[in-house]
């Protein structure tokens, strides 16, 4: 499954979300959340459900600025 972030921000969260709560992981954040805080124009996280299939998230600019804070926020709460 392949999501694109080109309009708003808030549907590609929501997605992660639902995917989290089916109990799929995030395998990968590219680039890493925590390695820097220098603006980026594209973030891509892989996540792995339970049934071993595999979802892309792909945001761009400012969405991608959003979906990386969102991501390292839920990381910090855990």
């Amino acid at each position: 499954m392949f999501i694109s972030a080109k309009h708003t921000v808030s549907g590609v969260i929501l997605q992660l979300k639902e995917l989290l709560e089916r109990g799929c992981k995030v395998q990968e954040v590219q680039p890493p959340v925590f390695a820097s805080d220098a603006e980026v124009n594209l973030v891509i996280v892989t996540v792995v459900c339970p049934d071993g299939k595999g979802h892309t998230i792909k945001a761009y600019r400012d969405e991608a600025g959003e979906l990386r804070e969102y991501i390292r926020r839920m990381t910090l709460q855990m």
